[in-house]
């Protein structure tokens, strides 16, 4: 549904040395570029998924006939492009699943806001904010088929809006198994990583999930200033922690609440991610 789409699956092509017609020759490609990401080590996905969509409504068939038409630069309905989504992420996540990578779900971004400044410097230059849409169904949805196949991969789920902390919270126990933490609730992202963003995402961990199986921070890497998160979060945890300690909410047992936050600081992320 963007812009430049044909000129992407050219490139595509280009890369992959084959054609690309159909739906099997796209996943195809698709496949052959995270087996060449996987053998540089590579272990993480992440998908920007601003407006979460899915259905179970699809078949192959169709989804085929709908790249062809994206193909030809066709319009296309809003269905039609829910299918085709759908259909990728679940091909995207059973691949996933196969390497024994981590899925990362980014949600709930409004893009690109300002028209005259779009114009005059592109997108993404800042003038994005926080969506509102509901997804919970949805998002179900598709965990739920990736968990039928027995295909669900490791995954963590990241909402740019604060509010949704409770509901991915409670998302994430629907789908446990396999190993200990397998799906995420992600740490404060973009707006939200920042002091009062940062401990609501605690607080709804431990409410609602595991804290002590949390995989902690994340960090863009986009500037080398933003790796400073890392060691502010850890400033929150531990005063957070040694709150609930003071005011006799957590044992004053200072080997057992500095295991948790070692684990959350980095062990757990190191056999999470099999660093």
């Amino acid at each position: 549904d963007l812009p430049g789409f044909q000129d992407y699956i050219k490139q595509l092509s280009s890369v992959c040395g084959s054609s690309i017609n159909s739906l099997a020759e796209l996943v195809s490609a698709l496949k052959i570029r995270l087996e060449h990401f996987k053998k540089h080590g590579c272990s993480v996905s992440d998908h920007g998924l601003d407006k979460f969509v899915f259905t179970r409504d699809f078949s192959e068939s169709q989804v085929d006939q709908i790249f062809k038409k994206a193909l030809k630069n066709e319009e296309l309905t809003l269905q039609e492009i829910v299918q085709y989504k759908s259909y990728l992420l679940v091909e995207l996540g059973k691949v996933y699943s196969q390497y024994d990578w981590v899925m990362q779900l980014h949600m709930g971004a409004l893009r690109n806001n300002n028209t005259k400044m779009f114009n005059m410097v592109g997108a993404d230059f800042g003038f994005d904010s926080i969506n509102d849409k509901n997804y919970a169904p949805e998002l179900s949805a598709f965990l739920d088929t990736l968990n039928m196949m027995d295909a669900l991969p490791k995954t963590i789920l990241y909402s740019l809006n604060p509010r949704d902390n409770e509901m991915l919270g409670t998302m994430i126990g629907n789908f446990q198994g396999d190993i200990p933490g397998k799906i995420q609730l992600g740490s404060g992202w973009w707006f939200n990583d920042q002091k009062d963003g940062m401990e609501k995402q605690l607080i709804a961990i431990s409410n609602l999930g595991l804290l002590t199986r949390f995989v902690g921070m994340l960090t863009d890497s986009r500037s080398f200033l933003s790796f400073s998160r890392h060691e502010y979060f850890r400033r929150i945890l531990c005063n957070m922690i040694g709150t609930w300690a003071e005011d006799g909410e957590a044992p004053m047992d200072l080997d057992y609440l500095g295991g948790i936050i070692k684990d959350i600081s980095y062990n757990n992320a190191h056999h999470y991610f099999k660093i």
